[in-house]
């Protein structure tokens, strides 16, 4: 169990790596780059395979 759990931690880093290299951790904070930077990281190694996520959403605005 000890080392699934050190794997999946190195799978994070490396996702959290591939995210800067990407310069998504710059920016304004939107529903669509968030989920984009948690799609990286969740992908981890494959972002560096071809995979690249990227998440559309749109947000409703707030009633007047």
């Amino acid at each position: 169990m000890r080392v699934i759990g050190v794997i999946l931690v190195i799978w994070l880093i490396i996702g959290a790596i591939a995210g800067a290299q990407r310069h998504y951790y710059n920016g304004n904070a939107s529903c669509a780059r968030a989920g984009t930077i948690a799609l990286t990281i969740a992908a981890g190694p494959l972002n560096y395979v071809g995979a690249n996520p990227k998440v559309k959403c749109h947000a409703p605005q707030p009633s007047r």
